[in-house]
């Protein structure tokens, strides 16, 4: 078997937003006298959507559910002002979606942002003219760490799970990929995201399976 297509992940893979999503929530949240830790956004709530993460601080801290639609709308707008401020696009993102895309690689993502999150920054980076897929956490019925999303990629991209490479960063995306089956390149940061890196995953998965 050979891969025949790379789904990325987007915050922490492809765009480097995790502390935007922290400042966005924090500042819709302390408008109610709550905040969340750094701590705790990396160990717990990284990579989940929003609905997600106020659903858990109303189960652990007492946030009321009433709240959860203001709040949401508020931290969307915060990230869009922080997309427009910060995303700009990467040499090194481009490089490699150009090269992959040019040696016939379907090339895909699959985030658990919202889709007019996914888009703006995709836009703003300048990759969406790479892709033949964005899925956002709107497009599946359950978000990860569920395999839903990664499952959905494959299909819409026209290949079997085992012949998707998926770059992730985050235990719930991880998780998300093994469970779809999908083989693995895993990332620290945006800055790990190199075409060289990405073919190596290749060549490794594409022996393993020889």
């Amino acid at each position: 078997m050979t891969i025949e297509a790379i789904v990325f992940d987007m915050d922490g893979v492809l765009i480097d937003a995790k502390d935007w999503h922290y400042e966005a929530l924090n500042q819709a949240l302390e408008l109610f006298g709550y905040t969340i830790t750094r701590a705790d956004h990396l160990s717990t709530f990284d990579g989940l959507p929003t609905r997600r993460k106020l659903e858990m601080l109303s189960q652990e801290r007492g946030l009321p559910k009433g709240l959860h639609s203001f709040i949401n709308e508020l931290k969307q707008q915060y990230t869009v002002d922080q997309v427009y401020l910060k995303c700009k696009p990467l040499f090194v993102h481009e490089y490699a979606l150009s090269h992959l895309k040019a040696r016939g690689y379907k090339l895909g993502l699959a985030s658990n942002s919202i889709r007019s999150t996914v888009e703006l920054m995709m836009q703003k980076s300048h990759l969406d003219g790479y892709l033949d897929l964005m899925l956002s956490c709107e497009d599946v019925n359950q978000p990860k760490p569920y395999p839903d999303i990664y499952v959905r990629a494959a299909e819409l991209l026209g290949v079997r799970p085992e012949n998707c490479l998926v770059v992730e960063d985050n235990q719930n995306g991880i998780r998300a990929a093994e469970a779809a089956g999908c083989p693995l390149l895993v990332v620290q940061s945006v800055n790990d995201v190199q075409l060289d890196r990405i073919f190596e995953a290749i060549q490794r998965e594409e022996g393993r399976k020889a």
